[in-house]
């Protein structure tokens, strides 16, 4: 899963690099509080000094408008993991009461992407660290889910799980193709989330379905922060792809669950490594609640 994109709906940065919504105690070092001192060797973003104001989503509200821009800003990586999050300087930026963005920062901790940090006195919201433990886990979960999705398409009939696993082929033999590019993450990590999605929609049921969209762009965060670090194992996913389309075809629901899961371990064992090795971003305030 690899990718890089321009974020539209994003909150920008002030002249200091330091989103103005989010207000940053971090030690001095670019972007993200980290921990150990090999920041150059993870890039953590290429956001502009200055950004236009995001275009407001349409429909759901004010509370929608501030949950997807805030949301898409911190997926992109324009809010840092461990920014702290300031309630009146995002309605100041949206020019919106506290009200709804109180609302949307609520959900937004709800999905895990805020979370209290500091004493009870003194409590206020950061953006979700980027761990190897947190990571593994959305990981392995992801996994757990896909392979209940996958048993229910391999049991569908012979020519609706064939129909999947072209289509999964040919998905995946888009993604070769533009790995080999290597100019840009971004259609290569969209070709691998559609290859996910195709045989997730096919025939998963609602609960599924929605778990799956919040674990998703969790993920990407991770992706985005650590993909250039994690070394050239585009090959090992595209042979896990295979595997997994083959199992569809031949209707194993065992085999196919197996591919999925297996596919996902492997996915967070290597997340896991890459951050052992390049560090954590935004954990300092865990290790220093007090600050």
């Amino acid at each position: 899963m690899v990718y890089q994109t321009v974020c539209r709906n994003c909150i920008p940065f002030g002249t200091s690099g330091v989103p103005r919504i989010a207000r940053r105690r971090d030690p001095p070092l670019a972007y993200s509080s980290v921990s150990t001192p090999r920041t150059s060797h993870v890039p953590a973003g290429t956001a502009p000094a200055t950004s236009p104001r995001p275009t407001r989503p349409t429909g759901g509200g004010h509370v929608t408008v501030a949950y997807e821009t805030i949301r898409a800003s911190i997926i992109s990586g324009e809010i840092p993991a461990g920014s702290r999050i300031v309630e009146r300087d995002v309605a100041a930026y949206l020019g919106l009461s506290r009200t709804p963005v109180r609302s949307a920062l609520h959900r937004l901790q709800q999905e895990g992407f805020v979370a209290p940090t500091g004493r009870s006195a003194d409590q206020r919201l950061t953006v979700t660290p980027l761990t190897a433990k947190d990571g593994w886990e959305l990981y392995l979960l992801l996994g757990r889910l896909e392979g209940l999705a996958v048993m229910h398409v391999a049991q569908r009939p012979r020519p609706a799980r064939a129909t999947v696993a072209r289509q999964l082929l040919t998905l995946n033999r888009s993604l070769a193709a533009e790995s080999r590019k290597r100019s840009g993450v971004s259609h290569a990590f969209e070709l691998d989330l559609r290859f996910h999605r195709t045989f997730v929609a096919d025939s998963a049921g609602p609960r599924v379905l929605a778990l799956h969209e919040v674990l998703t762009p969790q993920i990407e965060r991770y992706v985005r922060f650590y993909v250039r670090t994690m070394g050239d194992d585009i090959s090992v996913a595209l042979h896990e792809h295979e595997g997994i389309a083959r199992a569809i075809a031949d209707g194993d629901a065992v085999v196919a669950q197996r591919a999925v899961e297996e596919h996902w371990n492997n996915s967070a064992d290597r997340i896991a490594s890459t951050i052992a090795q390049h560090g954590e971003r935004g954990s300092w305030h865990l290790r220093n609640p007090g600050t």
